[in-house]
């Protein structure tokens, strides 16, 4: 039986291979624990920015969900995204990933969120069915842009006002 529990900062050893593998499995590159473990443990030691669940089965860890609030005026007040999403493939099918999410949810509307949003892959065919099935829809008239503000080569030409 697969059982979710609120990740801490005392996890990040479980959830390192897990994130190892969702990075690979999504094709990011610069996967590198040692640079991920500190923004992790912010992210799962200050409750104001978001919160991290795994998944459990017989006490091996086959999953994890990461989401991250955002306040939004379109939407009103707080909301929330899923960061990220992952089941082993061993475990998917077995009910560890919508079991991640409802707990998510659940947890990101007692903080107050008014929505919920993620991102998904273009090519991701078996994801969107999976978020389909729990209710997400793709935002009409919508799509994803980023940048990163880490490449100084096009970012401000002055300083910061203030060092993190």
């Amino acid at each position: 039986m697969i059982k979710i529990q609120k990740a801490e900062t005392r996890n990040i050893a479980e959830l390192m291979p897990l994130i190892a593998a969702y990075w690979e499995f999504e094709a990011l590159a610069g996967f590198d624990p040692r640079r991920l473990a500190a923004p992790l443990e912010r992210l799962l030691s200050d409750p104001k920015l978001g919160a991290g669940w795994m998944a459990w089965q017989d006490g091996v860890a086959v999953g994890y969900v990461l989401a991250v609030y955002v306040f939004s005026l379109e939407h009103h007040g707080l909301t929330a995204e899923i960061d990220e999403l992952f089941v082993l493939p061993k475990w998917r099918q077995s009910g560890a990933g919508s079991e991640l999410l409802r707990v998510a949810e659940s947890e990101c509307e007692r903080m107050g969120c008014t929505n919920i949003s993620l991102q998904l892959g273009r090519e991701n065919a078996a994801a969107r069915r999976f978020y389909h099935r729990l209710g997400f829809r793709e935002r009409a008239g919508f799509e994803l842009l980023d940048k990163d503000l880490r490449d100084h080569a096009h970012g401000p030409t002055s300083p910061p006002i203030f060092d993190l």
